[in-house]
C-alpha cells in the first residue's frame, strides 16, 4: 500500500512539475514576443516607478504622470489609494499607450490596510505564524480590493539597537524568529502556492535589502559594516528565507555593504540574491535610492543609475535616473541592452504571473472594495491578533486582571486618543475609526464599571518633540494648560477610583522611519505623572504603548503592574481591555531584549562570549563588566509572563549522540500550575560548545505554542537534526562540525532546562 501511495504522489509530483514548467514556457513566449515589439525607450519605461504622492503628500514632483503613462515610460506606480482611481490610471495605460501594457500598483502595506493589525515588532511577539500569516492575508484582501497589487512587505531587517526607530517594523533581533514570519508573510500576501490565481493574492515586496537594521548608533539612514560571517550567519536569513518562499520581488537598502550602496552593489544583488539564492524576481529601488547614491559620492545620476544596473537592480523608484540616462549610459558603452533587457523581463514576468496580461482590472472590482474591507470578521480576528500580541512585563501582587465592577481611573497622554492606536505605517487607515483606551474599557466593562478619565499630561514637556512625533495626520491635541494643573486633575480623579491604569509611553510617530531616538526612557511628564500616581497608595497598571524596547528600570523597581501592548491596530483598545479584564490571558513573548540603559546597545541574547566573560556578581576588574550598570538586560528575548504559572520539567534527550544522517528527540513537559487557563510558547535554543569560530552562547531553532488549561500538563518534543546545527564558517562554508551541544528549553531565553548531546 505504501509502495501505491509512494507512486501515486510523484506522479502528483511529475504532474505539478510539468505543468509549472508549461507556464514558465508558455510566460517566456508571451514576453519574448512582447519585448521584440518594443522600443528601448518603453523597455525602460517598465523600469521606471514614480509616485502621486496621494499618500505621501509632498514628496513627488511627477506632475505630468498620465502623459508618461501614454508614452510607456512608466512601469507601476504607488501610494495611490482608492480603486476608481487606479482603474482610470490602468485604463489609461491599456488603452491609450502604444503597447497596452498594465501597470503594477504598489502600496505600504506594512501591518494591515484598513483593518490594522500590531505593528510588525508587536506581532512577532505572538510568535503564532498561523495567526501572522492570517494577518498577511487579510491585508492582501482588503488591498487588492482596493486596486493594490503589490505590497511593500515583508520588512524583515534584523535589529539589535533600539534607539533606531525602524525597529517596530521588522521582527526584532533573532533570525531564525524573523524567518519563520517572513515566510509566512509571503504566503499570506501571494498564497501559499504563489500562483496569484485569486485576485485576493497580491506581489509581495522583501525589504530592506540588506542589513538596514545594523546602522551605527541607532540613526536612520546610517552606515553599516560588519563582516560577512556575521552577515550570514546573523542577519540574511530572514531575507533568504521569504526568497525560498517564493517572494516576489525584493527592495534594496538605503545603506553601504562593504562601503559600496546596495542600491549599486553587485554582490549584494548578483552574487548573493541571485546566484546564491537563486531569486527569479525583480528589484526595486528604496524611495529615491539610486538617486541618493549621488550622495553617497558615488557620481552624477547617470553614474549611480549604470552602476545600480550594473549592480543588478531592476526597477527605479522615484528618481527617474534610468529614464533619463541610460539610453545615454547605452550609447556610451556604460550598460549593455541585454541587461535592460533582463531588468525589463523580471518586471514584466510579475505583471504576467500576476495574470494583469489576462485581465488589466483583475485588482479593480468596486464590489469587492465596497464588501471586503475594515470587515467585521477581519476586525474580530484583528482584535484576538492584538490582545496575543501584548506582553505582560510585570504582575506583582496580581494585581491583574482587574474587575470590572470597581471604578477604574484611565489616566495619560494615550489614554483617549484614536489616530495613535494603529501605529506607525498604517498609511490606508482612517485615523478617525479606532476606539480610544478609554472607549474600549467602556465598551467591554458596559455598566459594571465607573471609568474616570484625566489626561494628566501631555506627552512629553518638550513642544517640537511632540509636534514631529504626529505626522501623517496624527493628532495629540496638546493641553494649553500647564503640567501643573493637567496632574492636579488625574490626581482628583485617581483618589476616586479603586485602581488606575496609565496609559502612556511613545506616540506612534516616536518609532518608525526617520525616527530614532538617543533617549529611550517614557518621556520625562509621564514619568511625574507616574511618580505621583504612584503616591496615591492606589494600585497603578502602566499599559505601556512603544514602537520599540524602552529603558524601563525604574518602572519596574516601582510600578506593580506593567502590560506592554505596542501599537495594536485598529481593534487595539478593545484588545486592551479584553486582557485587562482577564478575558484574554496575556501570552506574548518579546522579540526583542529589552536595556536597562541605553548604554548596554547593542544588547542581544545570542551573543559571542569574549575571552574574559562578563559577570552580573559585581564589579570584577579584567571582566566586560559595566562600573555602574549590570552588564543582563532589564527583560531578556523571549519573555513573557501570563496570568497563569507555567513550570518545565527537566529535558530530556532520546540519546546522547546524534549521527550526521540521525536525528534526536529533545522533550519537557510544561504544566499550568495556576488558576487560569492560558498559551506558553516553548523556546528550543542550542548551544555548539566548541567552534572553528566563536559561536553564540545559545541560538533559537524551534518554539511551539501550546494551551493548557489549569492544572494540565503537555510535552513538547523538538526533532534535532544536523541541518540544525549548521553555519558559516570562516570560509562562508555552511557546515556542521562534530563536536559537543546543549539543548536548552524554556519559556524565555534566560530562564531554561538544558541537556548535553555529542554530534559524532
Amino acid at each position: 500500500m505504501k509502495k501505491i501511495l509512494t507512486v501515486l504522489s510523484l506522479c502528483a509530483l511529475s504532474f505539478t512539475i510539468q505543468a509549472q514548467l508549461s507556464k514558465t514556457s508558455e510566460m517566456d513566449a508571451f514576453i519574448t514576443d512582447l519585448m521584440s515589439k518594443m522600443t528601448l525607450e518603453e523597455k525602460i519605461g517598465q523600469m521606471n516607478l514614480p509616485s502621486d504622492g496621494d499618500i505621501i503628500t509632498g514628496l513627488a514632483e511627477n506632475s505630468n504622470i498620465a502623459e508618461k503613462i501614454k508614452l510607456g515610460q512608466v512601469g507601476g506606480m504607488f501610494n495611490i489609494k482608492g480603486v476608481e482611481k487606479i482603474k482610470e490610471i490602468q485604463r489609461i495605460a491599456v488603452e491609450e499607450s502604444r503597447m497596452k501594457i498594465p501597470l503594477l500598483f504598489g502600496m505600504d502595506v506594512i501591518h494591515g490596510y484598513e483593518t490594522v493589525f500590531p505593528i510588525p515588532l508587536g506581532i512577532a511577539c505572538t510568535w503564532d505564524m498561523e495567526a501572522i500569516e492570517e494577518s498577511a492575508r487579510i491585508a492582501a484582501v482588503e488591498a487588492s480590493a482596493d486596486g493594490i497589487c503589490w505590497t511593500f512587505s515583508p520588512m524583515v531587517d534584523i535589529s539589535r539597537d533600539p534607539r533606531w526607530g525602524r525597529v517596530s517594523e521588522g521582527n526584532g533581533e533573532d533570525p531564525y524568529l524573523g524567518g519563520q514570519i517572513a515566510k509566512a508573510m509571503v504566503r499570506g500576501y501571494q498564497g501559499k502556492d504563489n500562483s496569484y490565481s485569486s485576485n485576493t493574492n497580491i506581489l509581495s515586496c522583501v525589504k530592506h535589502f540588506a542589513l538596514y537594521g545594523a546602522s551605527e548608533g541607532g540613526r536612520d539612514y546610517n552606515t553599516v559594516d560588519m563582516s560577512r560571517v556575521r552577515m550570514y550567519n546573523e542577519y540574511f536569513y530572514p531575507y533568504q528565507a521569504a526568497v525560498n518562499a517564493g517572494a516576489g520581488s525584493v527592495m534594496a537598502s538605503f545603506n553601504v555593504i562593504d562601503g559600496v550602496p546596495a542600491h549599486g552593489n553587485k554582490w549584494l544583488l548578483t552574487d548573493v540574491l541571485r546566484n546564491q539564492w537563486n531569486f527569479k524576481g525583480f528589484t526595486v529601488a528604496d524611495y529615491g535610492g539610486i538617486g541618493e547614491m549621488v550622495v553617497h559620492g558615488l557620481g552624477d545620476m547617470q553614474t549611480v543609475s549604470a552602476l545600480a544596473l550594473n549592480a543588478g537592480l531592476d526597477m527605479d523608484m522615484v528618481s527617474e535616473g534610468y529614464l533619463n540616462t541610460l539610453q545615454k549610459s547605452l550609447a556610451e558603452g556604460k550598460v549593455t541592452e541585454a541587461q535592460i533587457d533582463q531588468a525589463c523581463r523580471y518586471i514584466l514576468e510579475a505583471k504576467y504571473k500576476l495574470g494583469l496580461f489576462s485581465d488589466p482590472y483583475k485588482y479593480c472590482d468596486v464590489n469587492r472594495a465596497k464588501k471586503d474591507i475594515y470587515t467585521a470578521e477581519h476586525r474580530a480576528i484583528a482584535r484576538k491578533t492584538a490582545a496575543e500580541s501584548f506582553v505582560l512585563l510585570k504582575n506583582e501582587g496580581n494585581i491583574l486582571p482587574i474587575s470590572e465592577k470597581q471604578t477604574i481611573a484611565v489616566v495619560g497622554p494615550l489614554a483617549n486618543t484614536r489616530s495613535n492606536m494603529p501605529g506607525t505605517w498604517s498609511v490606508a487607515a482612517n485615523l478617525s475609526t479606532p476606539a480610544t483606551v478609554v472607549e474600549g474599557l467602556k465598551s467591554v466593562a458596559g455598566n459594571n464599571a465607573n471609568i474616570l478619565y484625566a489626561k494628566g499630561s501631555n506627552l512629553t514637556s518638550d513642544p517640537v518633540l511632540e509636534e514631529n512625533s504626529t505626522v501623517f495626520g496624527r493628532s495629540l491635541d496638546r493641553d494649553a494648560r500647564t503640567e501643573e494643573e493637567l496632574r492636579a486633575e488625574a490626581l482628583k480623579i485617581a483618589a476616586q477610583a479603586d485602581v488606575i491604569v496609565a496609559a502612556m509611553g511613545e506616540t506612534s510617530e516616536m518609532s518608525g522611519e526617520s525616527s530614532s531616538r538617543v533617549n529611550l526612557d517614557i518621556p520625562d511628564t509621564q514619568k511625574a505623572l507616574l511618580k505621583e500616581l504612584l503616591k496615591t497608595g492606589k494600585p497603578v497598571v502602566l499599559v505601556l504603548f512603544t514602537g520599540r524596547p524602552l529603558t524601563l528600570t525604574w518602572e519596574d523597581e516601582n510600578i506593580p503592574a506593567i502590560l506592554n501592548v505596542w501599537f495594536g491596530g485598529s481593534e487595539a483598545a478593545y484588545a486592551i481591555a479584553d486582557v485587562l479584564f482577564g478575558k484574554v490571558n496575556p501570552c506574548g513573548k518579546l522579540a526583542a531584549t529589552f536595556p536597562r540603559h541605553v548604554g548596554q546597545i547593542p544588547i542581544y541574547y545570542n551573543h559571542l562570549l569574549t575571552g574574559r566573560p562578563a559577570s552580573d556578581n559585581g564589579f570584577e576588574k579584567y571582566r566586560s563588566n559595566y562600573l555602574d550598570e549590570k552588564n543582563a538586560p532589564l527583560y531578556p528575548f523571549g519573555y513573557g509572563l501570563s496570568y497563569t504559572q507555567f513550570t518545565y520539567s527537566d529535558v530530556k534527550l532520546s540519546a546522547s549522540t546524534l549521527a550526521t544522517n540521525g536525528q534526536i528527540t529533545a522533550s519537557v513537559t510544561v504544566t499550568n500550575n495556576g488558576a487560569y487557563a492560558g498559551k506558553e510558547v516553548v523556546q528550543l535554543y542550542i548551544r555548539d560548545m566548541v567552534g572553528s569560530i566563536s559561536r553564540p552562547v545559545k541560538e533559537l531553532k524551534g518554539f511551539e505554542k501550546i494551551s493548557l488549561q489549569p492544572g494540565e500538563s503537555k510535552t513538547v518534543q523538538f526533532t534535532i537534526t544536523p541541518e540544525m546545527l549548521k553555519f558559516y564558517n570562516y570560509d562562508l562554508q555552511y557546515v556542521f562540525e562534530p563536536g559537543d551541544f546543549e539543548v536548552m528549553i524554556g519559556g524565555n531565553s534566560r530562564d531554561v532546562q538544558s541537556a548535553q548531546f555529542t554530534l559524532k
